[in-house]
């Protein structure tokens, strides 16, 4: 799955444009990498977002079947590292 559908769906961005955004500005990376919209995201990776207030780090778990996940079962595909 996209990185862009990958944040969107599992409910850490609320639309596909917000990740995008994100992407192109370069907060987003894959184990370490700043990535494009179109990098593929596996179980094991490691996501990092950095925000002005600093960067949140998730470690994917599963990735997700449907388009939309519910928030209430977002621990499911994703785990937030400190």
């Amino acid at each position: 799955m996209r990185i862009d559908k990958f944040l969107n769906s599992v409910n850490i961005t609320k639309r596909r444009t917000v990740a995008q955004d994100m992407i192109s500005n370069g907060v987003v990376s894959i184990n370490g990498k700043v990535v494009k919209a179109s990098k593929n995201v596996e179980v094991g990776n490691s996501i990092e977002l950095a925000y002005l207030k600093g960067v949140k780090k998730y470690e994917v778990l599963l990735i997700p079947t449907m388009k939309s996940t519910p928030k209430s079962e977002q621990e499911k595909y994703i785990k937030e590292v400190l």
